[in-house]
């Protein structure tokens, strides 16, 4: 009798989080109910009697519309949120595995240090997989001879580094991070004397590595360029023993011309796909950002407890990991974990798949290729259209797989050409690559509108998210960076959201209603910067005015103003601490998400319809990650940073100023006319704004420090928040 094969992965529902989610949606959706017959029939009122002004009654009406509008597609997450769990020990021998492609994106060695992009490449060499089935590919989009030394470096160091790893199993194999943690080999290892005397062997090596980049980056700032032909460099010395167990290491810089579009990093990856194709082909392709190194080296085994999965479909086009932080401090003020994110994709996961999150996915290559082009009996010539003209490309296509490297890894003259030209500009432009096939190039959030098209051409995917996490990256420290990432995030989904390619209209019956919703609410996010301005201007204006948008405390239908905005926060909290954090995080996430709202997302909506109009192009900015130490140092104490740009922080301070001086003179008015039963809404509002947001007030009047908000940004907000009231006043109130 067969013996029953052990399952590699189990997937497990959270019943106590579904019930939970959908009796919250049957009250709250009850509430809203209400709230809108309530709207309605004092609309109705209003435009009969005219004893009120009509437009801000109006304009609250429509920001709740909104709202509840986002809300209903946000229930898609919450519907069916699963968890999944894999077993790597039950996975076949190493001779089965198929071969994996590691892709790194960087682009400047002055905003992202060489030796932080070298540790995340050796940490990929060093994964727990067999070397002979592993490339790593460094992607230059700035052409840098600094990052190409460097990359030569870490070919070097990798030599001694990568058989220590194997011989005392460590856990962790990025050598900045090994070295300063605790012991992570093997446990009959620690005490070892050959171990420890090969351990300090190794960190004198590391050192000398890490003197050799600081001499090679004295001029990084001025080694980027935006005007280089393609670099293509597979590292490699006189073929040696040691040179069998240690997996290809590649530097790809593609060519950039200032008067080509280069399509940011989507356009980078496509031109790794078209390299590594013709030199190691492998089926799978592993997507990492420069700054998350692998922390645990079992995770394209883990991976691979799906793709070798017999009883899953042969459409799972990749395996996401979540991105986690290492230099998180214990209050994350700019709610740099992301939970608020990865929460959702639990329920993202149990309706077809998450969307691809930036990086840390394990990706299988036909999936880029688009389900057409894969077929057996397939023209050549529709083959060419779509992947372009390069012979040697479209054979990698039917090779089922097999790398062209010859064993001595070192490319002829004709596969050195060929490569070069497959990095060129010109190439995109003669065939599908953005558009049909690879990474799609219409918004600079390529990782949404690809995975997108990938589901609708019926792929699948999966989330996993091991209790030791597989990546682990730097996130920003300071509140300009945190604001301009999100900037940038927020206008891709704005591009998405006014396109065709918007998955309201392009998901029908593509995919499922569930996960059309999913990604209609993750592309629509930034829209909350309408009913947010909304509520955070209106019922304040209003309040100075002495009149009232909202019922009276005597009136029943307060109970439902104030059973939506309870139940809302309080689920917001059960969600954070289910998830295993505290109330501080969730004041942190609401205070982001108050923030960006103000901020990021008012520039990106309005960069979006100027974009969609042709009045501004999208551009790509990089998050520094060198780092400031006084930055860094009020981010470790819990104090906000507020050197910002005028352009960011003003919107914030303005709105702040506005909230306090709506709350003084509201509840001035309140006082003298004896109206608190009819104002305490609109009172509540902007004193629930104040108090969220103090950290604001501490930096414009209380911090003398230098992360403060300085007294000319103060002043230009003070004058912004007087011209919105008085424009404010002449256009809701007379």
């Amino acid at each position: 009798m067969e013996k029953t094969r052990l399952p590699l992965h189990l997937c497990h529902v959270l019943k106590t989080d579904l019930i939970i989610n959908r009796v919250y949606m049957f009250f709250l959706g009850t509430a809203l109910s209400g709230l809108f017959y309530y709207r309605i029939t004092t609309l109705s009122n209003i435009i009969k009697t005219r004893e009120k002004p009509l437009v801000p009654h109006l304009l609250v009406f429509i920001s709740e519309l909104l709202f509840t509008f986002l809300w209903v597609l946000q229930q898609a997450f919450r519907w069916r949120p699963v968890t999944r769990t894999v077993y790597p020990d039950r996975l076949p021998g190493d001779d089965e595995f198929p071969p994996v492609d590691v892709f790194i994106c960087t682009a400047d060695p002055s905003k992202e240090p060489s030796l932080g992009v070298m540790n995340t490449v050796i940490s990929a060499m060093a994964l727990d997989y067999p070397p002979d089935k592993l490339a790593v590919y460094l992607s230059d989009d700035g052409g840098s001879y600094v990052t190409l030394q460097a990359v030569r470096e870490a070919w070097k160091f990798s030599k001694w580094w990568l058989p220590f790893c194997r011989k005392y199993e460590l856990k962790i194999r990025c050598p900045e991070a090994y070295f300063s943690a605790e012991e992570s080999c093997d446990d009959r290892f620690i005490s070892c004397s050959e171990f420890l005397a090969e351990k300090k062997e190794i960190e004198k090596r590391y050192n000398e590595f890490k003197e050799s980049l600081e001499k090679n980056c004295v001029n990084a700032s001025s080694s980027a360029s935006r005007d280089h032909a393609p670099i293509i460099e597979v590292m490699n010395d006189a073929v040696d023993s040691s040179q069998q167990e240690m997996p290809i290491l590649a530097y790809v810089a593609r060519e950039k011309r200032p008067s080509r579009p280069h399509h940011f990093k989507a356009g980078a990856l496509n031109a790794l796909i078209r390299v590594s194709a013709v030199i190691s082909n492998a089926p799978y392709i592993l997507v990492l950002d420069c700054d998350h190194y692998c922390n645990n080296p079992t995770s394209a085994r883990q991976a691979m407890c799906y793709y070798l999965d017999p009883e899953i479909p042969p459409k799972l086009a990749f395996v996401q990991f979540p991105q986690t932080f290492h230099n998180i401090s214990e209050h994350d003020l700019y709610d740099g974990r992301l939970y608020c994110y990865w929460r959702r994709w639990l329920g993202f996961d149990g309706v077809g798949g998450p969307s691809v999150s930036g990086c840390n996915l394990y990706l299988k290559r036909e999936a880029l290729y688009g389900t057409n082009n894969v077929k057996n009996d397939i023209d050549l010539n529709h083959l060419k259209k779509s992947f372009g003209s390069s012979n040697e490309l479209i054979r990698s296509i039917s090779m089922n797989y097999k790398p062209h490297l010859p064993k001595e890894r070192k490319l002829t003259d004709a596969q050195a050409k060929e490569v070069k030209r497959l990095a060129s500009c010109d190439y995109d432009s003669q065939s599908e690559w953005g558009k049909e096939v690879g990474f799609i190039y219409f918004s600079v959030v390529e990782d949404v509108i690809t995975s997108q098209f990938l589901h609708c051409q019926g792929w699948i995917s999966v989330w996993v998210d091991p209790p030791r996490p597989c990546f682990l990256g730097s996130c920003p420290t300071n509140l300009s960076d945190t604001l301009v990432q999100y900037q940038r995030w927020a206008l891709g989904l704005m591009q998405i959201s006014l396109s065709k390619y918007c998955a309201l209209l392009y998901g029908r019956g593509r995919m499922s209603t569930l996960q059309i919703m999913c990604y209609t609410a993750n592309v629509f996010d930034p829209i909350y910067v309408v009913p947010f301005y909304v509520l955070a201007v209106v019922p304040q204006i209003c309040l100075i005015h002495g009149i009232p948008l909202y019922p009276k405390v005597s009136d029943p239908f307060f109970i439902v103003f104030a059973f939506v905005f309870f139940a809302s926060q309080l689920k917001h909290v059960q969600e954070v601490v289910s998830y295993g954090y505290s109330l501080m995080s969730f004041l942190y996430e609401l205070r982001m998400w108050m923030m960006r709202s103000a901020s990021s997302c008012l520039y990106a909506v309005i960069g979006a319809v100027l974009d969609k109009i042709g009045l501004h192009n999208a551009h790509f900015t990089l998050t520094n990650k060198a780092g400031d130490d006084d930055q860094a140092t009020l981010y470790q104490e819990g104090i906000y940073d507020f050197q910002a740009s005028p352009m960011l922080i003003a919107p914030i301070c303005s709105l702040y100023i506005l909230n306090v001086v709506s709350f003084v003179v509201g509840m001035a008015r309140i006082v003298q006319t004896e109206s608190g039963s009819e104002m305490f809404v609109q009172a509540f509002i902007p004193l629930f704004g104040v108090i969220v947001n103090y950290q604001v007030l501490e930096g414009m009047v209380l911090r003398k420090d230098r992360g403060r908000i300085s007294a000319s940004v103060s002043l230009l907000s003070a004058v912004i928040a007087t011209f919105v009231l008085c424009f404010g006043s002449l256009f809701l109130i007379y």
